[in-house]
């Protein structure tokens, strides 16, 4: 196991290397592990990342602030930083979590990054902890908007009518699939005024309800930037609109779009 490299990618070389070892072991492996490492890490990150935020968005209220922390030290996002690392090649773990594909599992690579930051900081000290954790972060915050950052789909889409003046979307479950057991729901989004109807699948309605609304903001977003066109050819637009043309109908389980034209 080449220490050496997790710490080049870090940016950080440890004093008490026994530190670095016990951030990178998981109970499974020894009786000296990483998980009051990880809580004193998963302290640290909240902190720091909230000092971040506060001075780079200083029109953020709150709300916004509190929104945008908790997407950005979630599990995935974690996750997703410890796989830019590759530090699944150097977990210690037991033999079961070994054989059960334990180096790949978000929460024990989530939960290890903790460890980690909590290992630097007993090491070195604060500092050294929230230059590693801004070397993450930065470049991320660099190429997010922070208006939309962590928000769900429903929310996203009825933001997005509502600036526009449109009445909200409905949702109606229309089928489901599968046994009791694993369920699959059918959601069907419609924004009558756009002319616009999709379906999304998902292991439970409120999943389902996500799924189509992301379908329903792109097909909103599309048939208004297509809107000046539309309006250019009024006796097309009208023909299409007799024949029955003019809704955008999207498969769940494909992701398949149809669009027509969309009536003034």
């Amino acid at each position: 196991m080449n220490l050496q490299l997790l710490q080049t990618r870090l940016a950080y070389t440890f004093r008490d290397t026994g530190l670095l070892q016990q951030a990178l072991t998981h109970r499974s492996h020894s009786a000296l592990h990483n998980e009051r490492l990880e809580f004193l890490g998963d302290s640290i990150l909240n902190c720091v990342v909230a000092s971040i935020l506060y001075e780079r968005f200083t029109n953020l209220d709150e709300g916004d602030l509190s929104r945008l922390r908790a997407n950005l030290v979630k599990q995935q996002s974690l996750f997703e930083i410890a796989q830019k690392l590759e530090l699944s090649q150097f977990l210690r773990l037991g033999e079961g979590e070994l054989k059960s594909g334990g180096f790949r599992r978000p929460s024990i690579l989530a939960d290890t990054l903790e460890a980690l930051l909590g290992a630097i900081f007993l090491d070195t000290g604060f500092d050294a902890a929230r230059d590693v954790i801004r070397a993450f972060y930065i470049p991320l915050l660099d190429s997010v908007d922070p208006r939309t950052l962590g928000k769900d789909a429903k929310t996203l889409l009825q933001e997005f009518l509502q600036s526009k003046k449109i009445s909200l979307p409905t949702y109606n479950v229309v089928a489901t699939h599968g046994s009791a057991h694993s369920q699959e729901f059918e959601v069907e989004c419609l924004v009558p005024k756009l002319n616009v109807q999709v379906f999304g699948r998902g292991g439970s309605r409120r999943a389902g309800e996500q799924a189509a609304a992301r379908l329903a903001l792109e097909a909103a977003q599309g048939a208004l930037a297509k809107a000046p066109a539309a309006r250019k050819s009024k006796p097309r637009a009208a023909q299409l609109k007799l024949a029955g043309i003019g809704t955008v109908q999207t498969d769940g389980a494909a992701g398949a779009e149809q669009t027509g034209s969309k009536s003034a």
